[in-house]
C-alpha cells in the first residue's frame, strides 16, 4: 500500500516533485522519470525532517539526473521499429502483427523481432519489449560478469538484472551484483566498468580512496568511463521507463 504526502516544497514550483510513501519501502530512495519528474520513495513513518534532509544531500545528484531524463519523452509518441543493443553488438528491426490478446515479442529470425497481439496498445507493446529484453540482458550480462570477475579474481554470490530508474548496477552486504537492464544499450567498455565498480564493493562496500584505487587497479582509465556512465541514461528508449 502506497500513499502521498506533501512533506516538503521543491525549489522551484515548477519542479514536477512528489514524495510518496510506501509500506515496502525499507529506505528512502528517488526515482526519476522521463520528461524530468521526480518521485521520493520514503518508509512508513518517515517524518518531513528526515525526507527534506535526504533530499538536501542528493539534490545536486538529483538535479543532474533530471537534465539528463529532460531530455526523454514522457510520453510515447511511436512505436519503435528496431532496437539496437549497443552492449551486445545486435540490432533488431521490430514488426507488428495486429491480433487479440497481450502482446507478445519474440525472435523470429536472425535480426529480426515480431510483436504480435493488441499493437495498438502502446503501454502494453513497451510491457512486452521490455519482457523479452529482460531475459535477453540477463544471459548476456551475466555472461560478462563472470567473465569481469574471473579477470581479475573477484567472489560475488550471485547476479540479478533489473529495471533500476536511478542505479546502474549495486552490491549487497551478501555479495549479491545488481545490474540494470539497460545497460545493453551502453557501450560495451562503459557496461565493463560498471561491472569492475560493483564486483570492487565486494571488497569495499564503500566509495573510500582504498575503493578507487581498487578500481584504478583494474580499469585504469575509469574516470572518463564513471562520467560518460552518469550521462548515458539519455541513451535509453522512452519505452523502458513505463
Amino acid at each position: 500500500m502506497t500513499s502521498q504526502l506533501p512533506l516538503f516544497a521543491p525549489r522551484d514550483p515548477n519542479d514536477a516533485w512528489t514524495v510518496r510513501t510506501s509500506r515496502r519501502a525499507r529506505r528512502l530512495s528517488v526515482r526519476i522519470y522521463p520528461g524530468g519528474r521526480v518521485e521520493i520513495v520514503a518508509p512508513m513513518g518517515a517524518s518531513a525532517g528526515v525526507v527534506q534532509r535526504f533530499i538536501g544531500e542528493h539534490r545536486r545528484w538529483i538535479d543532474d539526473r533530471v537534465r539528463d531524463f529532460a531530455a526523454l519523452p514522457s510520453v510515447a509518441t511511436e512505436l519503435p521499429t528496431e532496437i539496437e543493443l549497443i552492449g551486445i553488438g545486435t540490432r533488431y528491426c521490430i514488426d507488428y502483427v495486429s491480433r487479440a490478446g497481450a502482446p507478445r515479442a519474440r525472435i523470429v529470425a536472425p535480426g529480426q523481432l515480431r510483436v504480435s497481439g493488441s499493437v495498438a496498445n502502446h503501454h502494453a507493446v513497451a510491457k512486452a519489449l521490455r519482457r523479452w529484453l529482460a531475459d535477453t540482458a540477463a544471459e548476456y550480462l551475466g555472461r560478462q560478469l563472470r567473465a569481469v570477475a574471473n579477470e581479475f579474481g573477484f567472489d560475488y554470490a550471485r547476479m540479478q538484472v533489473r529495471r533500476q530508474r536511478t542505479r546502474w548496477g549495486s552490491c549487497s552486504m551478501s555479495g549479491t551484483i545488481s545490474l540494470n537492464v539497460c545497460l545493453v544499450f551502453l557501450e560495451p567498455a562503459i557496461v565493463r566498468y560498471l561491472m569492475i565498480h560493483e564486483l570492487c564493493h565486494t571488497r569495499q562496500m564503500n566509495h573510500s580512496p582504498r575503493f578507487w584505487s581498487l578500481v584504478a587497479a583494474c580499469e585504469p582509465s575509469f574516470r572518463p568511463l564513471d562520467q560518460a556512465l552518469t550521462r548515458s541514461w539519455q541513451q535509453v528508449p522512452w519505452w523502458m521507463f513505463g
